[in-house]
């Protein structure tokens, strides 16, 4: 049984591939005296499958995230400012941004105090009940103002999501804290 199995197998090697002989062999012709010819031995072309490894092209589905940015008209708060001193003034935007996940939220300008050379913009961030899932947000809102080069500081109002787009700006608890860290301030801006 064991040499029937044998067989079989040999057989089955033998027949996978298709031999060719090419030449003939010939063994070496040796002399008494230990000098020998070289012999030559047979030549074997041995084909097997051939094997192509390339690209096809198929159709599959793979999901894809689209935002898509218009523009619109929209009423935009517009502020002019003019100094005691006449300076040159430059109409630029404050906007403010937020990166949120989980839940909707909304960031909205409420104030804008003015000390010195200084404007503070305050923000205020706000979650919505409405869930975005695993996705990311960004959200954001802005002004128009028509001022000189004023220094300007972001303030927001309410909790920091985590997101490191989030590190730009200032964030606070409460609004009575950041009223005394600012010290005189004059609001010039109030939603």
């Amino acid at each position: 049984m064991k040499k029937t199995l044998f067989l079989i197998t040999i057989s089955i090697a033998v027949l996978s591939c298709n031999i060719k002989k090419e030449e003939k062999g010939e063994l070496p012709e040796i002399d008494v005296d230990v000098t020998a010819d070289a012999g030559k031995l047979p030549e074997y072309e041995v084909n097997w499958a051939d094997v192509n490894v390339g690209t096809t092209t198929k159709t599959v589905e793979i999901p894809k995230v689209v935002i898509i940015m218009e523009e619109e008209q929209v009423e935009v708060p517009f502020i002019d400012v003019d100094m005691p001193n006449d300076e040159e003034k430059e109409e630029r935007t404050l906007m403010i941004e937020a990166e949120v996940t989980e839940n909707e939220h909304e960031i909205n300008i409420e104030e804008i105090w003015a000390s010195g050379k200084k404007l503070f913009v305050i923000s205020e961030l706000s979650k919505k009940e409405k869930t975005i899932g695993d996705k990311k947000m960004r959200i954001s809102d802005q002004v128009t103002l028509n001022a000189p080069d004023l220094e300007v500081k972001h303030y927001i109002v309410g909790d920091k999501p985590d997101r490191v787009f989030n590190t730009q700006h200032t964030y606070v608890s409460d609004l009575e804290t950041l009223k005394s860290k600012v010290g005189d301030y004059k609001v010039i801006y109030s939603k």
